[in-house]
């Protein structure tokens, strides 16, 4: 059966035409769908029994259920793990500022991507999710939590460009007039630097945010952090960037993980300067979440401080990032990985 939720308006009139309905039902269920955001065809009430009994034998209307939820005692944030309908879960997180609510989601069951200071990309990527999934994320927290989101960033488990055709999909429904309507300004998609698909990107004329995983200033440095260094140089990535601006206006983010005695050197804020000084840009620093997996530390509060100030007095644009939920599970994929190793226990008892 196809999947209904990845539909647009007008592939979804496209799809009832071909099953000899009238043209105006699309606009009815895809309203049920994306603006009501119904988990079933019976709550769509303005449709005939047929018809819902029709879409129910032809297509799927996936839903995913929460099966954990931690609430940071310290700031409200939420950390969701969904788990979809062939059983695997997702992590998403509802961060809440003063500008609005913001939802960080998955694009991918798992990543390919091997970054080293990664607990998503921990076992491997396991497949892509639907722009029904990566929608169904933001849909299920604005349900559960009564309230609107605002902001959206594509930034948890998965590589976004690595699941191009879906991501696309995904950016054109969520900011569609007839669904959340969600400007596209306030989505970010974060890739560790797939160049093709940056350059693809860059062609699709959006108005989002495209934040680099950057993690280093050299070529081999970025290596030992970053395996898909190992295929794109970094003169690459960066080229693609300047590209991405040129065709769209929109100033790139460079992602900057700050890892302790590895990348977060004087040398290395001089490095990064002349690297990206003269680019439309915004830096993020962000100090490494330790993960059990892997011996990487974070910087001390003064070290982080310290790297911050040289890239401003440079006149870099600059800002950490604030740690938000960090009480709950702080990595990335760590809900879902605790999750995994609970249930591997289980079924070996």
């Amino acid at each position: 059966m196809k999947d209904i939720k990845s539909l647009n308006l007008e592939q979804l009139t496209e799809e009832l035409l071909s099953i000899g309905e009238k043209k105006f039902r699309a606009k009815q269920i895809y309203s049920w769908i994306h603006e009501k955001l119904v988990d079933s065809f019976d709550e769509m009430t303005n449709l005939s029994k047929d018809l819902r009994e029709k879409l129910k034998a032809n297509y799927n209307l996936n839903s995913m259920d929460a099966v954990a939820v931690q609430t940071s005692k310290i700031d409200g944030t939420q950390k969701y793990l969904f788990r979809l309908h062939d059983g695997h879960v997702v992590e998403s997180v509802l961060m809440k500022y003063h500008h609005g609510n913001s939802v960080c989601i998955s694009s991918q069951v798992g990543c390919l991507m091997g970054c080293r200071f990664c607990a998503s990309t921990i076992g491997g990527k396991v497949r892509d999710l639907a722009a029904s999934e990566m929608l169904g994320q933001i849909y299920k927290i604005q349900k559960l939590s009564g309230e609107r989101v605002h902001n959206v960033v594509v930034m948890g488990t998965g590589e976004p460009l690595d699941n191009y055709d879906n991501l696309v999909q995904f950016i054109k429904m969520l900011t569609d007039e007839n669904g959340l309507n969600i400007s596209q300004r306030n989505l970010t998609v974060s890739t560790c630097g797939i160049v093709p698909r940056i350059r693809e990107l860059a062609g699709e004329k959006f108005q989002i945010t495209l934040a680099l995983s950057l993690h280093a200033t050299t070529q081999e440095k970025r290596k030992q952090l970053m395996p898909i260094a190992n295929k794109y140089d970094l003169k690459e990535v960066l080229d693609a960037c300047h590209y991405y601006y040129e065709q769209t206006g929109r100033r790139i983010t460079f992602e900057y993980s700050l890892v302790g005695g590895v990348n977060d050197t004087k040398q290395d804020a001089e490095k990064l300067t002349k690297l990206i000084g003269k680019f439309p840009c915004h830096v993020n620093l962000i100090p490494v979440n330790p993960i059990k997996e892997r011996d990487f530390v974070q910087p001390n509060k003064q070290e982080c401080q310290a790297f911050r100030n040289k890239l401003e007095k440079n006149g870099i644009n600059v800002t950490i990032r604030r740690e938000m939920g960090r009480d709950i599970d702080g990595a990335c994929g760590q809900l879902r990985k605790s999750y995994l190793d609970q249930e591997k226990g289980e079924h070996e008892c």
